[in-house]
């Protein structure tokens, strides 16, 4: 029986540490790391937010005349997804991770540092981009749909300010149209978990979608309220995520699949 050579041995480590690099590229194929993904789809929603205004009145109006725009099991379909994009329902989904995945933990003294770490970058991930548009509504006016009097409005802009309203006394929230929390919510949330769960990143984002569907659908928010919430989600996001492409324990988990086994 023949033994490794020194030269064979010594170039065993580099095999290992190559593995995980590329497990790291085969979890994204086109090469682009998910940061740059993320700024890239942030870009694309800004620049349709800018192209809904040309829509945004005609859409709203149409919701806003139909009792039930949508089919009744879709409408409930896209209800549903609000819990995707709510304060409540992604605490509450964020419970059910750290029950179910145990990669995950509280940071509590005592716990993981890695797994506090990766729980807090989802958090961070999530809440960047809603918390920025909470500001931006304090700052910016605009008149949501169902409280506006669309039929007397002449150009979209006159939605902002208070011009637009069809009632003398409205709500503070009737003039916190722009930019969609909802959306940006449910687009940080979307982004945080494609990098926690990369397989399963195109189903994240339907439910994004949805949930930002679902707030136009119900006269909540214009077109373009939604995207430009969905871009500050996902600013918010590639943010809070900094520069791994995958979390740190998933690209160990990946190396460890690829060692080679004695």
């Amino acid at each position: 029986m023949t033994t490794p050579t020194q030269t064979e041995r010594q170039s065993q480590p580099q095999t290992h540490r190559g593995s995980s690099s590329s497990a790291s590229d085969r979890a994204f194929p086109d090469g682009l790391p998910y940061r740059l993904r993320l700024l890239l789809v942030a870009a694309a929603c800004l620049g349709a937010g800018c192209l809904a205004f040309s829509i945004d009145l005609p859409v709203a109006s149409w919701f806003k005349r139909r009792p039930s725009p949508v089919p009744g099991e879709l409408m409930r379909l896209l209800n549903f997804s609000e819990a995707f994009a709510h304060g409540l329902g992604v605490a509450a989904l964020f419970a059910i991770l750290l029950t179910v995945d145990r990669s995950l933990a509280l940071p509590w003294p005592g716990r993981d540092a890695a797994r506090r770490n990766q729980f807090l970058r989802l958090v961070a991930a999530t809440a960047a981009g809603g918390l920025t548009v909470d500001v931006i509504k304090l700052l910016v006016e605009r008149v949501r749909p169902r409280a506006a009097d669309l039929g007397s409005v002449t150009s979209v802009f006159a939605t902002f300010g208070l011009s637009a309203l069809a009632g003398p006394d409205p709500s503070p929230s009737d003039i916190m149209s722009f930019p969609s929390g909802h959306a940006a919510v449910a687009a940080g949330f979307a982004a945080a978990l494609g990098w926690k769960y990369r397989h399963a990143a195109a189903a994240f984002a339907t439910l994004a979608g949805l949930a930002a569907l679902q707030r136009v659908a119900t006269s909540a928010h214009y077109p373009s309220d939604v995207a430009f919430g969905a871009a500050m989600g996902l600013l918010g996001a590639a943010l809070s995520l900094g520069h791994d492409a995958v979390p740190p324990l998933a690209r160990a988990a990946d190396s460890m699949a690829d060692s080679p086994r004695a």
